[in-house]
């Protein structure tokens, strides 16, 4: 195995075992996480950017600690409001933690937990390598009472918005994580 993929032989068996257990919210995240298994039994080359028919990605869906905003970013290359998250690192030892680390540095704000069951599975067409899918799964984290969120040096704007009146433009597949962060929210608050 080349050096720099053996740094990602944990995530994959984690992404693996979490895609494989995982009950899909929806038949088109079902779809896209049998997909994502699919594109994972290439190996722990599945995780890295340099992979060019495409790559895990790790995203989140910020909400506050009420359920009431979620928090957006307007990505700084593509100019849409969209969800946390990016490209899992060589460090990263779960998806989960991917996740988290991706939410925490893009928003700024300390404390951020994240529920370790995924929301959703999306894949999308990507710049990256020139051309290339992110097969992103993507979590659902909640801000402590108070944050203060601080914008990044990928992003634009930060904003916190009702989920019902989500920002323009918006990038596609953002909308289709409010209803399963909020159900995720309804789960946690009532155990």
């Amino acid at each position: 195995m080349h050096p720099d993929l053996r740094t990602y032989a944990d995530l994959h068996a984690d992404a693996t075992a979490l895609l494989s257990r995982w009950t899909a919210t929806s038949p088109a995240a079902a779809t896209n996480r049998d997909r994502t298994l699919d594109l994972l039994a290439a190996g722990p080359v599945a995780l890295s950017r340099a992979h060019r028919p495409g790559h895990v990605t790790a995203s989140a869906l910020v909400l506050d600690a009420t359920g009431e905003r979620v928090l957006l970013c307007l990505h700084g290359r593509f100019h849409q409001w969209v969800q946390l998250g990016g490209h899992c690192e060589p460090g990263d030892p779960t998806l989960v933690a991917a996740a988290l680390r991706e939410a925490t540095e893009e928003s700024g704000i300390a404390g951020l937990v994240i529920d370790p069951e995924p929301i959703d599975v999306d894949i999308h067409p990507v710049s990256c390598q020139g051309g290339s899918l992110h097969y992103d799964v993507r979590f659902a984290v909640f801000a402590p009472a108070g944050a203060a969120e601080r914008v990044s040096a990928e992003s634009a704007a930060l904003g916190w918005f009702p989920p019902d009146r989500l920002p323009e433009p918006l990038a596609d597949g953002t909308v289709q994580l409010i209803a399963p962060a909020l159900a995720t929210l309804a789960r946690r608050t009532a155990g």
